[in-house]
C-alpha cells in the first residue's frame, strides 16, 4: 500500500498552530501517510519570548519537536504549512525558512509534490486569506500541485475558509473542535489527492 510520506512544516509562537498541525499529522495518518511533524526555528529575541509568558510557555513545551530542514521538504511527497497570520502575511521565522530552499527548489526536488497550508489569525479574516495565499503563490514557484481543501466538505462550511483550515485567537485561546476537524480533514484530502496522482488516475474516480 502506498503511503504518501507527508511533512506538516509550522511556525507557532503560543501553541494554536502547533495544535491545528498536531490535527493535521492525525488527519495525514488516517489517511495512511508517514508523518514527520517539524516546527520552524525560532529566531526572535529571547527578551520579545520572555515578556510573553503563552510564548515562553510554548517554547518550552514543544523543546522535543525537531526543527525543519529543508530537507524534510526534499523527503515529502506531501508538504502541509502552518503559519499564523501577522500583518498579512507569514512570519518572519517562516519567510527565513522559506528562503532558504533556493537551491534545492533550482535543483527542481519541491516541483510535483502536493501542497496545502493552513493559518491562524488574532480576529476573523484578520489576514487569513493573504497569509494562506503568500504561502500558496511559493508553492506555485515550486511548481507544486496546491491542494486547499474548497468547500469539498461539510466541515469547511463550518470553518468558512476554503483556502486553508485557520483558527481566530480572539474568539478563543486555543482552537476549538471545528478548527481541529478542519485541519484533519485538510491533511486527509492532501495525502488522498497524493495518492491519487501515484495511482495515475483522476482523484474524483476514488
Amino acid at each position: 500500500m502506498y503511503q504518501p510520506k507527508t511533512a506538516v512544516i509550522y511556525y507557532s509562537s503560543t501553541g494554536n498552530v502547533h495544535r491545528l498541525a498536531e490535527a493535521a499529522i492525525e488527519g495525514a495518518e488516517k489517511a495512511g501517510a508517514e508523518t514527520r511533524l517539524r516546527k520552524v526555528r525560532e529566531l526572535a529575541p529571547e527578551a520579545a519570548i520572555s515578556a510573553s509568558d503563552a510564548w515562553s510557555a510554548h517554547v518550552e513545551a514543544t523543546t522535543d519537536v525537531p526543527t525543519a530542514e529543508v530537507e524534510d521538504l526534499v523527503w515529502a511527497d506531501v508538504v502541509i504549512f502552518g503559519a499564523p497570520t501577522r500583518y498579512g502575511n507569514v512570519p518572519s521565522q517562516f519567510q527565513q525558512f522559506l528562503d532558504l530552499t533556493g537551491p534545492v527548489w533550482a535543483a527542481g526536488k519541491l516541483a510535483d509534490k502536493v501542497y496545502s497550508a493552513f493559518t491562524s489569525s488574532q480576529t476573523l479574516h484578520g489576514g487569513q486569506e493573504s497569509t494562506l495565499l503568500s504561502l500558496y503563490t511559493t508553492m506555485y514557484h515550486w511548481g507544486g500541485i496546491v491542494v486547499p481543501p474548497g468547500f469539498t466538505d461539510p466541515i469547511t462550511f463550518q470553518s468558512g475558509n476554503p483556502y486553508g483550515a485557520s483558527h481566530v485567537s480572539g474568539g478563543g485561546d486555543f482552537p476549538g473542535e471545528i478548527d481541529l476537524e478542519a485541519a484533519r480533514y485538510q491533511a486527509n484530502r492532501a495525502v488522498d489527492m497524493a495518492a491519487a496522482l501515484a495511482k495515475g488516475f483522476s482523484p474524483a474516480a476514488m
